[in-house]
């Protein structure tokens, strides 16, 4: 056992159905007495522990696993800027956070609360909201440890934007100020008020009003013009464009189509009947995201009424949390698809109705459309104004799926009305972003001696 995973937390609080039949006031008064355990001053705490493993080794051990012939592309995503390194370093910040007291109130984490990580879909009756849309990574464990990432990521996205150090502090201070305050109305609303909670397009936004005009231009017919082309017989067919989009051998397209039984049997009736309307007609491999470079992903092509009806579905490789070495929650875990898949629906408000799991060769996946009306704000235009208002934005986000998830009441408690775990929270922010910035460096030094390759295509 490696000395990170021998990190001691405090017992976590009572369950989730537990705390619902306790008084309210019972249950912030649990969350103020976790203050004794963690001071929420001492939430702005970071310096690297003695002995932290160099960055640029921990991502190859972490990465050890990984399909070796895609980590080029990996690096050479992460080598484009610090958060982009940020977005495919969350093993490290899970060694980071996994050393760190915690107050020990859980949550369904997301895991990798960034701000690409938020974003607006198609919900399954087809008006748009917005919401946490990644969860590789989720896990149940402590609710700061979404925070700090989140805040972080905000801090980096500003610094990214040419934003001031004050103003990215600015930034965090009202992502906070904003989960505070969300949490507080969210531990008192009616389980089924909470249930139904969602954002949708709101005109006094910019960030989220254009985040919701780029969703509704992103549609099947979009992907379709995009990831494809007419065969002979004018059927559309995946474009081959490595090693971004290719097609895949018989033998893998054989295996990937013959997954689609055990994932159409966990569908709900109701939406299995809609998916028996589609046929498979091509699959494809596709090349997505930064952290989840290294995992196979395939594209499915499926046809419905016609040519132009298309379901595009994507079955995800999924590997264990990063999280997993730090936290209990990782051994009741069977199938990391169904994991994924478990923990988007308890975040979400809506979920995407064709959300599912399977295996392919003896390997966890987890299926879903792909990109259905899916975007997400613009990282090169958050500073001044906007950053401070997506902060806000995001802070009411995560209380909302924290709410859902925990105890609303009780992690409430411990944030209390003051601003003093705002302030905190945004040291940390600063500290660790900093922290990013030398990891960052390590990497690109790792990359001009020759340790690691790079393939750069873009994100």
């Amino acid at each position: 056992m490696s000395k990170r995973s021998q990190a001691v937390h405090t017992p976590p609080a009572p369950s989730h159905a537990d705390k619902l039949f306790a008084p309210l006031e019972a249950r912030r008064a649990l969350g103020r007495s976790r203050r004794d355990t963690v001071k929420r001053t001492s939430q702005a705490d970071w310096k690297p522990s003695h002995g932290r493993p160099n960055p640029v080794a921990e991502l190859l051990s972490a990465n050890k696993d990984r399909h070796q012939e895609l980590l080029p592309i990996k690096w050479g995503r992460m080598d484009a800027s610090p958060f982009g390194f940020f977005r495919g370093a969350a093993p490290l910040m899970a060694m980071d956070l996994g050393m760190l007291p915690a107050t020990g109130l859980e949550v369904q984490m997301c895991g990798d609360a960034h701000i690409l990580n938020l974003g607006a879909y198609a919900s399954p009756d087809g008006h748009l909201v917005f919401d946490i849309n990644d969860f590789d990574e989720t896990l149940r464990g402590p609710w700061e440890w979404d925070v700090k990432r989140l805040a972080t990521s905000l801090v980096l996205a500003g610094r990214g934007s040419g934003e001031s150090k004050s103003g990215g502090m600015d930034a965090v201070r009202a992502f906070v100020e904003s989960y505070r305050a969300a949490l507080k109305v969210f531990s008192e609303m009616k389980v089924v008020d909470l249930a139904r909670w969602e954002i949708r397009p709101r005109t006094g936004n910019d960030s989220v009003r254009t985040v919701f005009e780029k969703a509704e231009r992103t549609d099947a017919g979009v992907l379709l013009k995009k990831l494809t082309v007419p065969d002979k017989s004018k059927m559309p067919r995946f474009h081959d464009l490595e090693p971004v989009l290719s097609h895949v051998p018989e033998a893998t397209a054989k295996a990937v189509l013959a997954s689609l039984k055990m994932y159409r049997d966990g569908l709900g009736v109701d939406y299995r009947h809609f998916l028996d309307a589609y046929r498979p007609v091509d699959v494809a491999f596709k090349l997505v995201g930064t952290g989840s470079v290294g995992t196979l992903d395939y594209v499915v092509l499926m046809l419905g009424n016609g040519p132009d009806d298309a379901l595009f579905l994507q079955i995800k490789e999924e590997v264990p949390s990063c999280y997993a070495p730090y936290l209990p929650a990782h051994r009741a875990v069977t199938h990391e698809g169904q994991r994924v898949a478990n923990g988007q629906r308890r975040i979400q408000t809506v979920s995407d109705p064709f959300l599912g799991w399977t295996t392919v060769n003896g390997e966890d996946y987890l299926v879903r459309q792909l990109s259905d009306h899916k975007a997400s704000v613009d990282v090169t235009k958050l500073e001044g104004r906007i950053l401070t208002e997506y902060g806000v934005l995001c802070g009411e986000l995560l209380a909302k799926a924290h709410a859902r998830t925990g105890d609303a009441a009780a992690i409430s408690g411990y944030c209390g009305d003051s601003t003093r775990l705002d302030r905190a929270i945004a040291k940390f922010a600063v500290a660790y972003a900093d922290q990013t910035e030398r990891d960052y460096s390590a990497l690109r030094q790792a990359i001009k001696v020759g340790k690691l390759k790079t393939h750069n295509l873009g994100a």
